[in-house]
């Protein structure tokens, strides 16, 4: 390839010298500039009264719509048959509200938002706090400046003998353990992947069933067609952001929880409040005694009330936890209670009325307007599981658990608000798929466990009646993620908070309770439909460990081929090369060590840079890296060989966008490591500066000269000693800066590794399949790294090498 050269002097006659003498007086207001960011940074910023309203005005549009619209269809799939006895009624509806009460309110919104990552929520997030409390991370790239982060927010002080001390240890001691550990997670992820699939799909077949009440003889085709049309603008208007989006949908969500709301009061004012009676526990105890196994089963419907709540936590990451505990608290909860003590009433005295106590307990005068809010707000209820999917892919992506896709940021004031467009039409493609072979929602009921009253109006149609008659509900993977969230969070209490054992066994046992008698409901109709959010979920369970198993082994190869510092010592200054102006930059996962593919590399050419950085983008398990720590520049061997080491950080919030000059930055930081070097250096007396050591003494890992190391987060104190004149920058410094300046000038080259991963012939088959080709497949069509940070495609050299695992 060829590398563009540049003259020593620049248009208006000023020589390299005076270049650098610009490049000293920009760096000292950049240094100043960054000492006055960190004094404020992280400074907790208050959210305004306003703001805060309108936030948990926007998150009605996002996180509650499906939720809310589950009174459409719970009493129906708890009662498929004529009420015979009343008080089945209380006994049902008290069910629901300790569920609503025990899982939404309590468990997800007053404790588990709590253990949100900085505001990131999800099971990754909770993942991530783990990480920070235990060495359960399967990649071993963790440096202990990595620490030293403000984000990293992780208590070191615990007692030996202490449980938390000796969980601690128990995670740590196996591997297997800590692959478990991932394994759950990843599966707790793939679950609400599957709801994301699922709830477009039943949510829009449903809205668009409504309209046989219009044309009875509408065939089941034309409705499907309909469907499909619907699912396609939803997910092409995604790309507006969360911001926009929420805007549009939340008056819809907001005016549909006032209107059930509404008609709940009066149903109570006009049938009766005897059925408030039911927020006495001692009704649920009646209501299994007299049903028995019935009863039990009927929990498959009862379950349906709180179906939406597993994305409530991973749509963290678009508002503040502050604004979602308030919209929950102060309209959805009330709204929802309201709404199924309405219909309760309504079913007390009209136990006849099971088929659709929703739309037959409205009012006649305002039926057909409730009719059209209603069909508006199940098509809004699938936005939830939209947007948490986005959320947790992104969170994987940092983890190494899925393949490289573009991720946009739709909001500057709020980072958490994502799109990502790759996942954004597989999503729409699986939903059509799924509509289309289904052909109508009582079958996708079955899958994810909602049935919509809509289907009353299926009395044009009697075959689907028949068919809503036969299938029952079977929420398995609603009912998964909140057992997964259950065990993570028991971790959280006990490595992370700290809390009293009486509270986590308390947290613990009663969440268990409640979810797992769900789920031994939802098992009898397992071969009702209730294995497709399974098969879903296996299927990205699949993808994503085959992913991350594949860079835990090229991880692992890098490890073990690390080029040794003696040889690099033994090939001199020049390398054993020519060393022609310029700058290559080497991309490499290792964040200490010479990679393998450097010797790769230096073997089949006959020359190389005269200065070398090897460069480690690395994900650590925080949700951001400030802008002002996100570089650490070390300098490998001497200092006449030229080469540097530059780890990137980035939490799994950050991305790189296309404004951002990745080179840029970096060249900055290395020349900022230069000047600091050399400053310590002449402060080598004093104990608080001496960063360097003599050169005979080697790191840890025997491939960094010296213990050098500069991160880009300047100390304020080094910056007055600079202002004060104490420092003074020596002859030395002023030529390497100079001739880091040249060789820039002259050209850099972006020299990345494009490592091939094979099994070996003696593999089994199934590593072969896996390897050979399912992550060669997502290797294909994965977003190169060279995208990820905009390298021109004229400056990019590509080194190729094969691995066997």
């Amino acid at each position: 390839m060829e590398m563009g050269s540049r003259t020593e002097v620049d248009e208006d006659g000023h020589s390299n010298k005076g270049r650098m003498w610009d490049l000293d007086q920009q760096f000292d207001r950049s240094i100043e500039e960054e000492a006055g960011r960190l004094k404020n940074m992280y400074t907790e910023k208050q959210t305004s009264p306003l703001l805060l309203l309108r936030l948990a005005f926007q998150s009605l549009g996002v996180v509650y719509g499906d939720l809310g619209t589950s009174p459409l269809y719970v009493f129906y799939n708890t009662f498929p048959e004529e009420i015979v006895d009343p008080e089945d009624v209380v006994g049902a509806l008290s069910l629901i509200i300790y569920s609503l009460t025990l899982i939404p309110l309590l468990k997800y919104v007053f404790v588990v938002c709590k253990a949100n990552d900085n505001g990131q929520g999800g099971t990754f997030a909770l993942y991530s706090l783990l990480c920070r409390h235990a060495n359960v991370k399967i990649i071993p790239n963790q440096h202990r400046t990595d620490e030293e982060l403000t984000t990293y927010s992780c208590s070191t002080l615990i007692h030996e003998k202490s449980f938390a001390a000796k969980t601690k240890r128990w995670l740590e001691k196996d591997t297997y353990r800590k692959n478990a550990l991932l394994i759950l997670v990843l599966f707790g992820t793939c679950n609400v992947i599957g709801d994301g699939i699922l709830t477009p799909a039943i949510s829009v077949l449903s809205a668009s069933g409504g309209l046989k009440v219009a044309h009875p003889r509408m065939s089941n085709g034309v409705i499907l067609v309909v469907a499909v049309v619907i699912l396609v603008g939803l997910f092409s208007m995604q790309h507006y952001g969360t911001d926009k989006v929420s805007w549009l949908f939340a008056p819809i969500v907001l005016l549909w929880f006032i209107t059930i709301g509404g008609i709940g009061a009066y149903n109570i004012w006009k049938y009766g409040s005897s059925v408030l009676k039911a927020f006495s526990p001692v009704y649920i105890f009646r209501y299994f005694k007299r049903r028995r196994k019935d009863g039990w089963t009927s929990l498959g419907g009862i379950m349906l009330s709180i179906t939406g709540t597993e994305a409530l936590f991973a749509d963290l990451a678009h508002f503040p936890v502050s604004a979602v505990q308030l919209a929950f608290t102060v309209v959805v909860f009330p709204c929802l209670l309201l709404a199924y003590s309405g219909q309760a009433a309504y079913l007390f005295n009209k136990g006849d009325h099971v088929i659709d106590p929703f739309y037959r307990s409205i009012p006649g005068c305002i039926y057909w307007p409730v009719f059209v809010i209603a069909t508006l707000a199940a098509i809004v209820a699938s936005q939830a599981a939209i947007s948490a999917t986005y959320s947790i892919v992104k969170q994987a992506l940092a983890h190494g658990c899925f393949p490289r896709v573009k991720v946009v940021h739709t909001s500057k004031n709020f980072l958490g608000q994502i799109y990502v467009p790759d996942i954004n039409w597989i999503l729409m493609v699986l939903c059509i798929f799924v509509t289309a072979g289904f052909k109508n929602q009582s079958q996708i009921a079955n899958a994810y466990g909602k049935v919509y009253a809509y289907l009353y109006l299926s009395k044009f149609h009697s075959a689907w009646m028949v068919q809503l008659t036969e299938y029952a509900t079977a929420g398995t993977a609603v009912v998964l993620v909140m057992l997964v969230t259950t065990v993570l969070m028991t971790l959280i209490m006990v490595l992370v908070w700290r809390s009293h054992w009486i509270f986590v066994i308390l947290f613990t046992g009663l969440s268990l309770v409640v979810e797992c008698t769900y789920f031994s409901a939802v098992l009898f109709k397992m071969d009702q439909g209730g294995w497709v959010p399974l098969v879903i979920a296996a299927a990205f369970l699949l993808i994503m460990y085959v992913w991350h198993y594949g860079t835990v082994k090229r991880y692992e190869f890098e490890m073990h081929g690390k080029v040794s510092m003696a040889w690099i010592l033994g090939l001199g200054p020049s390398l054993g090369l020519v060393r022609v102006p310029g700058m290559g930059l080497v991309y490499t996962e290792l964040a200490s060590g010479v990679p393998h593919i450097f010797s790769h590399f230096i073997t089949n050419l006959p020359a190389i840079h005269s200065v070398l950085v090897f460069v480690c983008v690395k994900y650590l398990p925080v949700y951001t890296v400030p802008e002002e720590e996100r570089f650490v520049v070390k300098r490998v061997g001497p200092k006449n060989f030229h080469m540097f080491r530059c780890i990137a950080r980035y939490g799994y919030k950050d991305l790189h966008k296309k404004v951002d000059d990745f080179e840029k930055k970096l060249f900055d930081n290395l020349f900022l490591f230069v000047r600091l070097e050399s400053m310590m250096e002449g402060c080598s007396d004093s104990e608080e500066y001496s960063w360097s050591e003599p050169p005979s003494e080697h790191s840890r890992d025997g491939n960094e000269w010296g213990n050098t190391m500069v991160s880009s987060s300047v100390n304020t104190t080094v910056v007055s000693y600079m202002n004060m004149g104490q420092i003074s920058r020596s002859q030395t410094e002023m030529d390497e800066l100079e001739f880091l300046n040249r060789c820039r000038d002259a050209g850099v080259v972006h020299i990345l590794g494009n490592t091939m991963v094979r099994a070996r012939k003696d593999a089994r088959f199934y590593k072969r399949i896996a390897i050979d080709y399912i992550y060669a497949f997502l290797r294909k069509i994965c977003r190169e790294n060279s995208a990820i940070f905009n390298v021109p495609r004229e400056s990019l050299l590509n080194v190729g090498q094969i691995i066997y695992v």
